[in-house]
């Protein structure tokens, strides 16, 4: 299977990627290269919950359900447009009709990407000009953002943690964590190396553990377990890191503006005269929906607050429910009654409309 580079032109060609601000499309392309596959080969299988999104660069992909056909989809027509056989788990099985060349991106990734760079633009523009000369493209941030760790931050509050950490320069040599001492901060390194040790009763020197680099973070584990630190953490080089306190790390992990419901209980909701808030992008929209939603982007609710009924129950949905969960959260503040929908649209037996 050969790979090569992916052009940021051919990244907006596709949905909701061409939502996607200049730089967090350059740090995707960084990421992700073009595959290909020859004809026959399968490319996902139906029933399979991997976190993968598709999107076809050239050749045609039969589309399967139950092992028979329901269409074909070739590349740059609209259908193309949008990710092949989206959902978890998978509603189909896509085949290679043709050799074909694809590309692959870390559904996570892409939705934690389009969530932060929705909030983040919107949210707090002046983010792209902070006191520390940051830019909210920072590839230091897409690192971040990938991390398993920092998936469990709840997405309505990603901003507020970028907007309280403090930056801090540091020289080659300098101890950022002491190992036994108090937990006080959460950590990313923007730029240089820090070298991880432990200390043993048989190596007081300290055993190495790792060696991090630009986008990687730590401290947490003392903070969330209220320990001592296991480990210490010294400066390989001169460079700068970004710190969160104590207090903002474990505050910034809750979510107390928010309602999480399940289908069957949302639909109840509406059923006794509540609306579906589909928070996703037109063209995500108009792929598949939940057909009585109404769709207002994430980027536009504060915009559009005046169009709706402070009456009104929502049930606030997107994909995964993490763009949902940051919409939920902007109509909490502001008095409104909102509902996330937990698991997102991938979750519903409601997406099935418009699938081909």
């Amino acid at each position: 299977m050969d790979e090569r580079p992916l052009e940021i032109a051919l990244l907006k060609t596709f949905s909701p990627l061409d939502g996607l601000k200049a730089d967090n499309l350059y740090a995707l392309s960084k990421k992700t290269q073009i595959k290909t596959m020859e004809s026959g080969r399968l490319l996902f299988k139906q029933g399979e919950s991997d976190r993968r999104t598709y999107y076809l660069v050239s050749g045609t992909v039969e589309l399967r359900a139950n092992d028979r056909s329901v269409g074909n989809i070739r590349a740059g027509t609209p259908e193309a447009r949008t990710a092949l056989g989206p959902g978890s788990p998978r509603k189909f099985t896509g085949r290679a009709h043709t050799d074909i060349e694809y590309i692959m991106i870390d559904s996570d990734l892409l939705d934690v990407l389009i969530t932060w760079d929705q909030t983040g633009s919107y949210e707090v523009e002046e983010l792209n000009e902070n006191k520390d000369g940051i830019s909210s493209g920072g590839d230091w941030m897409t690192t971040l953002l990938q991390t398993k760790a920092f998936h469990r931050i709840p997405p309505a509050n990603i901003q507020a943690i970028f907007m309280r950490m403090q930056r801090v320069n540091l020289k080659a040599g300098d101890i950022v964590i002491k190992q036994g001492a108090e937990g006080d901060f959460f950590y990313v390194i923007v730029s240089g190396k820090v070298l991880v040790t432990r200390e043993t009763p048989l190596n007081k020197e300290g055993l190495k553990l790792a060696e991090l680099g630009a986008g990687d973070s730590f401290g947490e584990e003392a903070l969330i377990a209220e320990a001592k630190r296991n480990a210490t953490v010294t400066m390989v080089t001169d460079g700068s890191l970004m710190r969160l306190g104590k207090q903002d790390f474990q505050t910034l992990l809750n979510e107390p503006l928010l309602q999480w419901v399940e289908y069957d209980q949302a639909k109840k909701l509406v059923a006794e005269g509540g609306k579906w808030l589909d928070v996703r992008l037109p063209s995500e929209f108009q792929n598949f929906r939940i057909e009585e939603a109404i769709n207002i982007p994430l980027y536009f609710i504060r915009l559009r607050l005046n169009a709706l009924e402070k009456k009104t129950k929502y049930i606030v949905c997107c994909d995964t429910g993490r763009r949902s969960s940051a919409a939920a959260y902007i109509l909490s503040e502001r008095g409104f009654e909102a509902y996330v929908l937990k698991g997102g649209l991938a979750q519903t037996e409601a997406t099935r409309t418009k699938q081909p």
